[in-house]
Formats: C-alpha cells, sequence, structure tokens
C-alpha cells in the first residue's frame, strides 16, 4: 500500500510543479507606443515576414497615436494564426478584456476577400479542452461582427455565437452548435439578451477606431462596445442563464489577422478570395483587468 502511494505521489510531481509554477497576468494596458510589448509575443505560424507585425509605429488614421500593426502577407496560406497574431505571453481568466481598434479598409480594392480580423482568448488544455471567447471581423463587410465562444475537446467542440449587422441594427443569428456543422439550435430567454439592438449610424469597423471589450464571468460572459459618439456602452449580447458554452479554464490573451478561404461573411459568399495587397490593421491599445479569483 506505502509503494503504491509513493508511486502516485512521485507520478504527481510534475502535476504539481506545473500547477504551483503557472502565471497568470495581473491588471494591464499595453499602448504599444515601444517597439517591444511586456505582455505580447509574437505568435505568427506562417511567413516571417518582417512586414508583418510592428509596434510603436504612427497610425494612418490618427497622426498622434502609436500602434500595433498587422499586415497580412498575401504569400501566407490560409489559416487562422498564419497571418500576424500576438499572445499573451502569461495566462488570463475570468475578467474585464478590452481593445481599441480599426480594421483593414478593402471593399473599394477587393471587395470579394476572404479575411478576418479576431479579437479573442484561446487556449487548449487537454482536459477540459478549448477556451476561447471570440470578435471577429470578416473585411468583406465591416459592419457585421461575429461573436462567441468555442469550448470542449477536439472532434466535440462546442459553439455559441451570435452575428450582429450593427449599421442596420440587425441581429442575424444566436444559435448554440456542436462542432463547425452541427445543428444550429436557436438561443432564447437569459441566453438571448438583448433580444433586439439599435443601428449605430455608419457604423464600419474599417472607418476608424472603435473600442469593443468583453466581460468573462463563470456563470456569463457579456460583449459590449463604446458608442463612437457619445462613449456609453453598448451591450452586444448578454449570454447567462447557463453555463454552457461558458469557458472555465485558463486561457491567453490574442488578436491576429488571416486569410480564411471556407469562411465567407453573412453578406457576400464569393469572399474567399487571397488577399492582394499588404492589408493594415491598427491596434490601439488592449487591456485586461482579472476578477478576484479569476487565475485559480
Amino acid at each position: 500500500m506505502k509503494q503504491l502511494f509513493l508511486v502516485a505521489f512521485i507520478f504527481s510531481i510534475p502535476f504539481l510543479v506545473h500547477s504551483q509554477t503557472q502565471k497568470y497576468h495581473s491588471s494591464f494596458i499595453e499602448h504599444f507606443t515601444d517597439s517591444t510589448s511586456s505582455y505580447f509575443t509574437n505568435g505568427s505560424t506562417g511567413n516571417k515576414s518582417p512586414f508583418k507585425y510592428k509596434q510603436g509605429v504612427t497610425s494612418s488614421a490618427e497622426a498622434n497615436s502609436k500602434i500595433l500593426s498587422f499586415r497580412i502577407d498575401p504569400a501566407d496560406s490560409a489559416g487562422a494564426g498564419r497571418g500576424p497574431e500576438i499572445i499573451s505571453k502569461e495566462f488570463t481568466h475570468f475578467g474585464t478584456y478590452s481593445a481599441r481598434l480599426k480594421v483593414p479598409k478593402v471593399g473599394a480594392i477587393q471587395p470579394n476577400v476572404g479575411a478576418v480580423v479576431g479579437y479573442f482568448t484561446y487556449h487548449v488544455d487537454s482536459l477540459p479542452g478549448l477556451s476561447e471567447i471570440d470578435f471577429e471581423w470578416l473585411l468583406a463587410d465591416p459592419t457585421i461582427i461575429y461573436i462567441g465562444t468555442w469550448t470542449g475537446q477536439n472532434g466535440k467542440l462546442k459553439r455559441i455565437g451570435r452575428t450582429i449587422n450593427l449599421a442596420k441594427g440587425e441581429i442575424y443569428d444566436t444559435h448554440y452548435r456542436e462542432d463547425h456543422n452541427g445543428v444550429r439550435t436557436p438561443l432564447t430567454g437569459m441566453q438571448n439578451k438583448p433580444e433586439t439592438i439599435a443601428a449605430i449610424e455608419n457604423y464600419d469597423a474599417s472607418a476608424q477606431f472603435y473600442t469593443y471589450g468583453f466581460d468573462w464571468y463563470p456563470d456569463r460572459i457579456r460583449w459590449w462596445m463604446l458608442h463612437p459618439k457619445t462613449g456609453e456602452t453598448i451591450v452586444l449580447w448578454e449570454y447567462k442563464g447557463s453555463t454552457k458554452g461558458i469557458p472555465q479554464h485558463r486561457t491567453r490573451y490574442r488578436m491576429n489577422f488571416w486569410h480564411t478561404k471556407d469562411w465567407s461573411v453573412e453578406t457576400n459568399p464569393l469572399s474567399l478570395e487571397k488577399p492582394l495587397n499588404t492589408y493594415e490593421l491598427e491596434v490601439d491599445w488592449m487591456s485586461y483587468k482579472p476578477v478576484k479569483g479569476g487565475s485559480k
């Protein structure tokens, strides 16, 4: 019996050491004014083109602002992470995440481009699997925002998601599904708030900087943005009433920009073309504020 205990203890040592040495970010705001970051590292798995990722460069939209510049490389293959991407150096967990950014304006140049901007969290542990919360924009129609989560293990992923046309004030879809091609089940009640949303006049994520964020708690997630004129917090989706679809474990904080050949924007089924130019995403700042106990 004593031998079995010793064997179990020995095999548990790596887990104990790993658990004790895990590092989590405390509150921070990264303004990207310097050429390097204290909080993020370059995480692109695609070409190592130096123009893809630069910090401390002057914004093309705001001459007095220094930004994180992502430029997509037309030579990169399709797939998330192949384009420019930053990943937090340490883990994050429950808390408030926010960022100010402007997606590339490409409609007049390449209306059928297949390109995605992602502002999100993402990390996979063997158990319980994926922890992801996201904002996404497809450049072919920057009036639309995709928000949601992915949880679960590979092959058994679970998605809650909402698609909004903010220029029209129209919620296209709020649903739950299993894996990428599962049947979409509409969400109702407390999982579908607000049920309507007011239009933001002339909203276009590529026309100017906007501030977006999400509040992540064990029992609810709230996606929001600030109104560009009034500064009022606009709730895009507050999901609660069920823990299904709410990540519970650690993650990494990220931003990326990549080519998709399989996912077209809601309003344009032709928008799958490979990017023809080095379109630029501008990020003014990203912040994170954990809730008490959020790094357990």
